[in-house]
């Protein structure tokens, strides 16, 4: 089950415990350090403690650093980091073992020798962006959904790196950058990921892009959003009891509140 939403720290972190009750949570992965995707991470830490920390190899610096901001750091310069770049292998991540199976998660990007990727990395070093040190994540469940995650990477740093990888088809592509404009997908890459459904964030409508010829799902108006995937089919539930949408299989689920359909994947 994946959960895109906003929620309060302490409801969140109370969440996780009761949901991870009786599992163990073995990773927490960050595209990059921008205090709207770390917010609550030293409370998360101190709750829960983090026992493997997955991001980008970076030195990125803050002139203002928050307690999340130092956490990060903490944490990204600890023992607990695992550092992901293109192709990279770790087990349980997405290589099996006699012990568990793969989680299904692969990088395609970065690749940490490219230049621009080089220069996106200093930049955050000299306390400018972090966004264009995003990494790009799938997340595949074995004949079933393939979704995709590009943290907050913005246009013309896709644009210039749109031909040293090849992305995959998709069912599910969550919009970099919560859908502004500023981070719209380039059309090289929209092709080859042919989405079913685009996820676009919480951001002023103003800043959006609606990727106008797609099925679009945008949190503005839908709330948070629960993505069950079960099997060859992702049953979607939404926090608004008012938002629908017309492209997706009614299966008459029931599990939480505000289902609104069901994507066909694999």
């Amino acid at each position: 089950m994946l959960r895109n939403q906003w929620t309060t720290c302490s409801g969140f972190c109370t969440e996780l415990q009761q949901e991870s009750a009786h599992k163990e949570i073995k990773r927490f992965i960050s595209t990059h350090p921008d205090d709207d995707h770390i917010n609550g991470l030293d409370y998360l830490d101190d709750e829960m403690p983090i026992l493997n920390f997955y991001c980008v190899k970076n030195e990125a610096t803050k002139s203002d650093d928050t307690e999340a901001f130092k956490r990060y750091c903490e944490l990204r310069d600890s023992d607990k980091a695992f550092f992901f770049f293109k192709d990279c292998k770790r087990n349980w991540m997405n290589q099996s073992t006699d012990e568990r199976g793969s989680a299904g998660i692969n990088i395609l990007w970065p690749i940490a020798d490219n230049n621009h990727f080089e220069d996106a990395l200093e930049k955050a070093k000299k306390g400018e962006s972090p966004n264009n040190i995003s990494p790009i994540i799938t997340y595949s469940l074995k004949d079933g959904a393939e979704i995709i995650w590009m943290g907050d990477l913005e246009t013309d740093f896709m644009k210039s790196i749109e031909d040293e990888i090849e992305l995959p088809r998709v069912d599910i592509l969550f919009a970099p950058h919560h859908g502004r404009d500023s981070g719209k997908v380039p059309s090289k890459w929209l092709e080859q990921l042919d989405p079913q459904i685009i996820i676009i964030g919480e951001a002023p409508s103003e800043n959006l892009n609606y990727y106008q010829g797609y099925n679009t799902i945008t949190q503005n108006s839908a709330g948070d959003i629960i993505f069950d995937c079960v099997g060859d089919q992702t049953h979607i539930y939404v926090s608004s009891e008012t938002y629908s949408v017309s492209f997706l299989n009614d299966k008459k689920k029931n599990k939480f509140d505000n289902y609104i359909g069901s994507l066909q994947c694999g």
